[in-house]
């Protein structure tokens, strides 16, 4: 596993359940160093500087999620290192994937990083036909079967093991839910989607095991690998609409893993607390801190279970940057730093103490591997 070095700045375990996922979703392009226009025709060429760029999945720049924390991690590494310039292209479709790639092939990118599993073809036939670009591709690996051709020594396979952080929201969900019954669900049914429902699920599980409970989880069996999909990652009405059957069917904790989807699920959270005129219903954000990328509803996010997208990506390019890139696969998990829950912020007296104590010690027996964290979703 590549990037070693970050596996020794890990904190202990107490203080990584509450790492906060660093910087806002809301990322303007032009911060110093950046640019996002589409049409841009800059390269390294013109500008003398290194040039790292990046290609958008259809969720967007702003979809305060994956994308969104790969952009931050691109304008980290460009605030860093002042001789890098970053600059993004927007898929809105899945056929702009290639002419994206082929566009920033031909303006001399000094790494080009992609965003999403379905980015994974298209980015492995370019690495293949461009042995001497640096790629860097977020949430796909070899492993996942993401990428499914020979290994190319060009590309950086940037993934997380959120079953493990997956697994501490679930068991945090199942202590704090009132009406014994979680719900997730996820955009589509990817390998990156499944492992953090996996997780959860399992997490519910180990606190009945533990405490002689019987919460149920709404939406996911991984057991069976079934389960309720959004189909996309963009569409907030059937986000809205799937968390408001959950809710009707008695849960009062919701766990979306579908970027900007899960905004849709806000809202129905939201609607469900004003006609209640209480807040019973509650929810976790997925990939970034909730409180910071979506703020305006930080009220019902208990927690959110991240992954250290920002830090990963900022690696990559430093390390093309300064001639230090290696092809390979960096895994984030909870003993990095890579997979770990937000703070608490509103619910930081609401969490009894007993329960983050239990979160602790568990963190403690994943980080080691005493506490298994089973999934059918490989990193």
């Amino acid at each position: 596993m590549k990037h070693n070095a970050w596996a020794t700045t890990a904190l202990a375990v107490s203080a990584t359940l509450l790492i906060a996922a660093c910087g806002s979703s809301h990322s303007s392009a032009s911060s110093s160093g950046a640019s996002s226009s589409a049409s841009s025709t800059t390269s390294a060429s013109t500008t003398g500087k290194f040039l790292g760029c990046m290609v958008t999945d259809t969720g967007g720049i702003d979809d305060r999620s994956f994308n969104a924390s790969s952009w931050q991690g691109m304008q980290q590494a460009a605030a860093a290192d002042s001789n890098i310039k970053v600059t993004y292209l927007q898929s809105t479709s899945q056929s702009d994937y290639i002419p994206n790639i082929n566009t920033f092939l031909s303006q001399k990118c000094g790494i080009i990083v992609t965003v999403g599993f379905l980015m994974g073809s298209a980015t492995e036939t370019a690495a293949k036909a461009h042995p001497n670009q640096d790629f860097a591709i977020v949430d796909c690996s070899y492993a996942s079967e993401c990428l499914t051709g020979t290994k190319e020594s060009n590309i950086d396979q940037l993934v997380f093991n959120t079953v493990q952080d997956g697994f501490l929201g679930g068991y945090l969900a199942a202590g704090m839910t009132k009406t014994g019954k979680v719900a997730t669900f996820g955009g589509e049914d990817f390998g990156t989607v499944t492992i953090y429902m996996d997780g959860f699920w399992d997490g519910v599980q180990y606190y009945n095991s533990k405490h002689g409970t019987h919460v149920q989880v709404l939406g996911w069996n991984e057991q069976t690998q079934k389960g309720s999909f959004t189909g996309d990652f963009t569409n907030q009405t059937k986000g809205q609409t799937l968390t408001q059957t959950f809710i009707s069917e008695g849960a009062d904790i919701i766990f979306p893993v579908a970027g900007n989807v899960g905004l849709g699920a806000a809202k129905a959270v939201q609607d469900a607390d004003n006609a209640a005129g209480s807040q019973k219903v509650n929810m976790f954000w997925v990939d970034t801190d909730g409180c910071i990328s979506a703020q305006q509803y930080c009220k019902y996010f208990i927690t959110s279970v991240t992954k250290g997208i920002q830090s990963a990506v900022k690696t990559a390019v430093l390390s093309a940057a300064n001639s230090t890139f290696k092809g390979g696969t960096y895994v984030g998990t909870l003993a990095n730093g890579g997979a770990v829950l937000s703070p608490f912020h509103d619910f930081a007296s609401e969490v009894p103490a007993s329960l983050q104590a239990e979160l602790v010690q568990i963190g403690k027996g994943i980080a080691d591997g005493t506490i298994a964290t089973p999934t059918k979703s490989p990193v």
